[in-house]
């Protein structure tokens, strides 16, 4: 059973995720703010966490970042506010992915899993991939860059891996966003980009085995 961090200062909301969260299977625990976000997440494990942006003490944005010095757990933006601005922020933060309040419960239970199935696949597999001063690891979920680790979030982990496992191959936005997003959603069209650069930023001086193919999508290779 995936258990699920709910974070949200918004108790009605936050109950009626919860009643459709139970509905699906999952196992829920609630958080109103995110400085007790934080908190549990030292001392607990989750699947996946759900956290608003607008909330009192501490905002979704330092939340999310200050969960990723804690562990990976693929997290899942709440926002109220839809300008590319806020995204840009939450995805550089760490966030894997985001939905714009007022959203209908389907949808978000579809995001949820979509982005667990996403995060189950790439654990299953057991290999390792080195690229020349890159080795990526199926297993645990990490990256490290000449023989350093380098922090990921769940969305550029399942990006990289994805690129990786089609290396030399050119690959259309269309099938990137659909593979890694799940479809292609407006939130994967806009976010692609964004994740490319940070992918770019983590590898350092391996950043050139990320090749833009204008107008048409990316190749991985090594140079």
């Amino acid at each position: 059973m995936h258990r699920i961090l709910i974070v949200d200062n918004e108790e009605k909301l936050r109950q009626a995720i919860v009643k459709y969260a139970r509905f699906q299977g999952y196992e829920t625990v609630e958080a109103a703010d995110g400085l007790e976000a934080v908190r549990l997440c030292r001392t607990q494990r989750f699947d996946l966490i759900l956290l608003d942006v607008m909330m009192p003490r501490m905002d979704g944005v330092t939340a999310c970042r200050e969960i990723r010095k804690l562990c990976n757990t693929p997290v899942l933006i709440l926002t109220a506010r839809g300008e590319e601005y806020d995204r840009i922020a939450g995805f550089e933060a760490g966030a894997d992915d985001y939905v714009v309040k007022p959203f209908f419960p389907h949808e978000l239970m579809l995001r949820m899993a979509v982005i667990l199935k996403r995060a189950h696949r790439g654990g299953a597999e057991s290999q390792n991939v080195c690229v020349g001063g890159l080795n990526l690891s199926y297993t645990g979920r990490w990256l490290t860059v000449d023989g350093a680790r380098v922090s990921l979030t769940g969305k550029e982990f399942d990006l990289l891996a994805y690129l990786v496992a089609h290396s030399g191959v050119v690959l259309t936005r269309q099938e990137i966003i659909e593979s890694v997003w799940g479809s292609e959603t407006e939130s994967g069209t806009r976010s692609l980009d964004t994740h490319i650069k940070q992918l770019r930023r983590a590898l350092g001086p391996y950043h050139q085995y990320i090749v833009t193919l204008r107008g048409v999508g990316y190749r991985f290779e090594e140079a």
